[in-house]
């Protein structure tokens, strides 16, 4: 399995699929190594944003690509150092918003690597919030535009603290240096934009195509529900196609085919959620394998594909329920 990103706190989002899915309730990838979250809300003031020293990027210096970055030279900053290396054209990140990224994490003292996403080719997505990444990528990246390069040199006070984190190898005195490529950034009220399609069945829900971020209607005919799982675009992306191994970022809601009761949403909780294919309900994973980035996407999942009669404990779900989710698909992972 792939490594998961050591900067991470297990992220919350997707609560009940996650429970009752096949591969557990963590959204990220499990890890045999290392994979501490970020370390408690730090009491420490926002830091002072200095441009250097930073160590030089030696190979791998285009957008995207690996880098190899020097050792550091003499002593770090006490300071947060910040550099944009490459100028992105794209929407600029403020706090709280998911970023996803590719990065590499390495000892300022040693240029020991001690992380990187490149290798397992599949980017971060990580909100930049309090106690969900360390602190240094929170103010580092805030106000950097997607497309963008940064490089960053992260004291402890901002990174893990006076604790290090032994199994990564950092002590609690190194600072680290990351390059991250920011791929895109979304927050809250992000929303697939992809083309109408038709929804011309009458036996299906009718799903709503705003996409001003807020959550679209799911308006459930009064029909008996499918026996076998519908996937169908309600607006579909330019995107890459989704691949059954892949983790997605998402927009959400789910209602019950009987009644059209709302029982879970990102929407409603105010922030957008990752998972992996391999982690959810067999509906979930079927349903979104080969769709576009970009889309909205309207699954129907029958109880053999949901959770057939073993509910979650304390949902509104019941027994052999059918499940109706809109799910706009944001970020391929």
């Amino acid at each position: 399995m792939r490594r998961r990103s050591l900067l991470i706190a297990v992220p919350a989002g997707l609560a009940t699929l996650a429970a009752c899915g096949d591969g557990g309730s963590d959204s990220s990838e499990t890890s045999e190594s290392a994979s501490p979250s970020a370390p408690e809300a730090s009491a420490a003031p926002p830091p002072k944003i200095v441009d250097g020293p930073l160590p030089a990027i030696t190979a791998g210096v285009k957008f995207g690509e690996k880098p190899t970055v020097a050792k550091g030279s003499g002593d770090p900053s006490k300071d947060l150092a910040v550099k944009t290396v490459i100028a992105g054209g794209g929407r600029a990140i403020a706090e709280n918003d998911f970023v996803v990224a590719h990065y590499l994490g390495q000892v300022w003292s040693t240029a020991k690597v001690f992380d990187n996403s490149y290798d397992r080719k599949a980017p971060l997505a990580i909100q930049l919030a309090q106690g969900s990444i360390i602190d240094g990528w929170r103010y580092g990246l805030t106000g950097k535009k997607a497309g963008s390069r940064v490089e960053m040199a992260i004291p402890p006070t901002w990174g893990y603290g006076s604790q290090g984190n032994e199994q990564a190898g950092i002590k609690g005195t190194d600072t680290l240096v990351f390059v991250v490529d920011v791929q895109d950034t979304f927050n809250a009220k992000s929303s697939a934009d992809g083309r109408e399609v038709a929804q011309d069945n009458v036996d299906l829900p009718k799903v709503g195509t705003n996409t001003n971020g807020k959550a679209p209607s799911i308006e459930v005919p009064d029909v008996a529900p499918p026996k076998k799982l519908v996937s169908t675009y309600i607006l579909e992306g330019d995107g890459e196609a989704v691949g059954a191994d892949n983790s997605v970022l998402v927009q959400y809601k789910g209602v019950l085919w009987d009644g059209g009761k709302e029982f879970d949403s990102t929407y409603g909780r105010g922030q957008l959620t990752s998972f992996s294919l391999q982690q959810v309900v067999k509906g979930w994973a079927q349903g979104l394998t080969g769709k576009k980035v970009g889309s909205r996407v309207l699954i129907v999942i029958p109880p053999e594909l949901g959770y057939g009669d073993t509910p979650p404990e304390g949902s509104d779900i019941k027994k052999d329920s059918t499940l109706v989710f809109s799910v706009d698909i944001l970020a391929k992972l």
